[in-house]
């Protein structure tokens, strides 16, 4: 079940409590619950960001994260998977990851959870392209699509086949057909 307030607070206000399971997000001045990740989207969320750290982190080209909270314009959002090219990841002065993320994903993907709604969830990803994500994907697993959204262009929705989903320039080894992608939900 979703969770969300109706009293307005302010971002700070919200940086300031303790963090919830699943995660809240800050989004247009109220905390909404995120709702708890359930088998399908849990499997999906996990190969998919080993397989992206597989390619893109051992030339240091890019690092996927699972449920990374990234705070920036007036939002706190919490992305499914957070890809950020290598150069954009934020360290501190011992030259450690750090963590708080003030800003967006290069590329966030979304996995649609039964019950969650579709519109909000493209909302946040369209929220994260103008504050500079190139890229973001929605994920449903039920109807087997990939809606992705890129800067400056009209989303398109990738169908079981053989079709190669798109990927930003900087993951271009990733080569993922998304009758591939839906095959990782079989558990054997």
């Amino acid at each position: 079940m979703v969770r969300t307030t109706t009293k307005q607070i302010t971002l700070a206000d919200f940086l300031r409590l303790p963090e919830t399971k699943p995660a809240s997000e800050f989004i247009n001045g109220q905390i909404i619950q995120k709702p708890m990740p359930q088998g399908k989207h849990s499997i999906l969320q996990g190969k998919l960001v080993d397989k992206i750290n597989q390619l893109l982190s051992p030339d240091k080209l890019a690092y996927a994260f699972p449920e990374l909270r990234c705070t920036f314009g007036d939002r706190s959002v919490v992305p499914d998977i957070s890809v950020y090219i290598w150069e954009s990841v934020p360290v501190d002065t011992d030259g450690e990851i750090a963590n708080q993320f003030g800003k967006p994903p290069n590329w966030m993907i979304e996995i649609l959870s039964p019950g969650q709604s579709s519109i909000r969830v493209t909302s946040k990803i369209l929220f994260c392209l103008e504050h500079g994500t190139v890229m973001g994907w929605l994920i449903d697993p039920a109807e087997k699509i990939v809606i992705v959204y890129q800067q400056d262009r009209a989303p398109i929705a990738v169908e079981m086949s053989e079709q190669l989903l798109p990927v930003p320039s900087f993951a271009q080894r990733l080569h993922i057909p998304v009758n591939e992608l839906f095959e990782l939900l079989k558990f054997s």
